[in-house]
Order: C-alpha cells, then structure tokens, then sequence
C-alpha cells in the first residue's frame, strides 16, 4: 500500500479571515506563510499548516473549490507538562474554557470555542491508543 506520512493541512471556514488569524496568531504564535482574499495559511510547526478560508468565498472558482460551513472541531497536541500553562494562558487571553477532561488512557484536553464558534482541543498524550 502506498504510504500516507502524516495530514499536511486542515482548513476551518470562518467570517472574518483577519479576525481569526489574529486569535490565532495571538494565542498560539502560529505565522502566516500564504495570504490572498480569501484565505490565511497558518504554520502550525513544521509540514502542518491551518488553512483560514472566508466562509463562501471559494464558491463558483472551479473544480478545486471547496467551501464548509458550521462548527467544526480542530484538536492541538500539547506535551502534559504544559497543560496547566495553557489552561492559564487562556484564561489570561480571555478565552473562556469550556470543558477540562480526562480520559481513560489518562490524556486530558482543555476546550474552548474561537471566534467563530468552532471547537478547539487542546490535548495531551493518553487521549488515543496511538496518542
């Protein structure tokens, strides 16, 4: 079977791409690396890229368009060690969290919402078999 090394990117559709990419630049560092009217790519770490897309704005473009709509859930890998300085960091951002949770593998995730409304994860080894 050919190989598949890893997902090179993931893509939220959101209302203000300027707005979002703030919220992101801001609270977690990442770096713009591509820009255009209707989207941001966002540097996750190396080979891991957020794409940022204007909700409706790849419609009519050809056969690559892609558009999304509603919450969706994005989850970020963490190291243990630093789960209690990000519960911390986001609160001193302001950004409300939801949900803190331990699962059975002994992985815990922070939750919280971004600007538009999507579901955000912060989470440490032990939340899959493989994670």
């Amino acid at each position: 079977m050919p190989l598949v090394t890893g997902i090179l990117e993931t893509a939220l559709y959101v209302s203000d791409v300027a707005r979002s990419r703030q919220f992101y630049e801001g609270l977690f560092g990442f770096r713009a690396i591509a820009e255009g009217p209707r989207l941001t790519a966002l540097a996750v770490k190396e080979g891991q890229v957020l794409l940022l897309f204007r909700k409706q704005a790849s419609t009519g473009l050809g056969s690559t368009a892609h558009d999304g709509d509603g919450q969706l859930h994005l989850a970020f890998a963490i190291p243990a060690a630093d789960l209690a300085a990000w519960d911390a960091r986001l609160t001193d951002g302001g950004v409300t969290v939801i949900e803190r949770k331990t699962w059975e593998l002994g992985g815990q995730s922070l939750y919280f919402r971004d600007p538009d409304n999507h579901l955000i994860e912060l989470a440490t080894p032990g939340v899959w078999a493989n994670y």
